[in-house]
């Protein structure tokens, strides 16, 4: 017999998780675009503007009662290790698209999904059907296939290496955000990520002079892009 409960297949969900696949998307090939035409536009300077315009987005939209406790950022224990975790897997990312190029950065991070299934296993004790433990052994296979030279298994990069601790920290965040789901608002729990990745990459507003109107704006809309997603993606 069947139980269900709230882990049970929900399509809208899903649909969330799909839509945010496809923002994300969209993200990562403005950063890029921006970046080959403007050398300064580096991955700590879309983390700035991710961490700017996030908290300006969540304010606007949460702030007030609406869901949003800023208060909430300093005094939970894992609302900070998601807010730190998370900064730090995005810049990983940010920083692996503009030295691997989108392809190769994007299903390097995409294999989050197998290091989140084996943290929730660990830590929340979640129960790994035998079909899924399949797909994550084939996922694995495929993995170390791409990260192949010429035939020659494991000679990754350091920037592949990078990539995929930022997959690992991607997953263990997933994890944190599962958990956090029933004491925190979406709202919250992705402004800790902004917050915390907004003072990580300070130093880098010392490049914002050189960056020309256009990248002010390409960046400005691949943060709100990239806000939306995050968002959709913490509710599904």
């Amino acid at each position: 017999m069947h139980l269900k409960n709230d882990d049970s297949f929900d399509f809208r969900s899903v649909m969330f998780m799909l839509g945010s696949v496809v923002l994300f998307a969209a993200n990562t090939l403005m950063i890029r675009g921006v970046a080959l035409h403007t050398p300064a536009a580096d991955g700590w300077v879309a983390i700035l503007f991710r961490g700017c315009v996030g908290l300006l987005v969540v304010v606007a939209i949460f702030g007030g009662g609406r869901g949003f406790k800023p208060r909430r950022l300093f005094s939970g224990r894992l609302i900070t290790i998601r807010g730190v975790v998370g900064a730090l897997s995005t810049i990983a990312f940010y920083i692996t698209i503009m030295k691997l190029g989108a392809a190769r950065a994007v299903i390097l991070n995409l294999t989050y999904p197998i290091f989140a299934s084996v943290i929730a296993a660990i830590w929340l004790k979640e129960v790994l059907s035998r079909a899924a433990m399949v797909w994550m052994f084939i996922g694995f296979c495929g993995l170390v296939v791409f990260l192949s030279d010429d035939g020659q298994l494991l000679s990754p990069s350091p920037y592949d290496m990078l990539a995929i601790a930022g997959a690992i920290g991607s997953g263990w965040v997933v994890v944190i955000i599962r958990r956090l789901r029933h004491e925190e608002h979406p709202s919250t729990i992705y402004a800790s990520q902004a917050f915390y990745g907004l003072i990580i990459a300070a130093p880098a507003a010392a490049k914002l002079p050189e960056l020309p109107p256009a990248a002010w704006g390409m960046l400005a809309a691949g943060a709100v892009i990239v806000t939306a997603a995050q968002l959709i993606m913490t509710r599904a």
